[in-house]
């Protein structure tokens, strides 16, 4: 990302406040992604983009609500990569291996990013914001509809949903981490799919259909 100008205190009519949103957003992206949460701080973030650290608390908010704004972003590239791994035509079980292909896939091309949803937590007695809530509900709503023809009942469905996508997240963690290997000699698709497969039952596993790359 290029260098801006200076410009004072803050936001003086060179973007709208959406487009604000989305430089802060992707530069504090960047930060997380070349050094992780620790990398990740108002002034250095105010340096990166060339405003003074009070336009971004005015318009987007503490560094709480810009991790925010990293993470919905993070849950929206996820829930595109996962769309895109589905295909009309295949089976409910084929769809459902292609998602845990390509959730591991996401986590694997930005583990720094992808770990900042699960390593940041608010305050006790703060609250998810409308927005946050519903870029996470779109990515948990595909899984829901991909497991559904398998799983009908919605309550255990919404279980399901809950128990697979823990069990990825900690797959995934170990993998990035580097301590899967301690585990066992198997990759983390190949342990991904025979998660999948043994939770919805017996299932024939194939090669992984490719999914695309990432878009920052």
């Amino acid at each position: 990302m290029a260098r801006m100008e200076k410009r004072g205190t803050g936001p003086r009519g060179e973007h709208n406040r959406e487009e604000f949103l989305a430089l802060v957003t992707k530069a504090a992206e960047g930060l997380v992604r070349h050094e992780g949460l620790r990398g990740l701080g108002m002034r250095r973030l105010a340096s990166t983009i060339g405003y003074a650290p009070n336009s971004i608390y005015n318009a987007v908010g503490d560094l709480d609500a810009v991790v925010m704004r990293v993470n919905a972003r993070t849950l929206e590239r996820l829930h595109a990569m996962l769309t895109a791994a589905v295909a009309p035509e295949a089976s409910p079980r084929t769809n459902a291996l292609a998602v845990a292909d390509a959730y591991l896939a996401f986590v694997g091309a930005d583990p720094q990013v992808w770990s900042l949803v699960f390593e940041h937590q608010l305050a006790p007695d703060s609250a998810f914001p409308d927005w946050y809530a519903q870029a996470l509900a779109r990515t948990t709503d595909l899984v829901d509809r991909v497991l559904q023809p398998m799983i009908p009942d919605a309550d255990e469905r919404r279980q399901a949903v809950a128990t697979l996508w823990a069990s990825l997240h900690g797959l995934a963690s170990l993998s990035t981490s580097r301590k899967l290997a301690v585990l066992t000699p198997e990759s983390p698709r190949d342990l991904a799919r025979l998660l999948v497969g043994r939770f919805l039952g017996s299932v024939e596993v194939g090669p992984a259909r490719p999914g695309p790359a990432r878009s920052d």
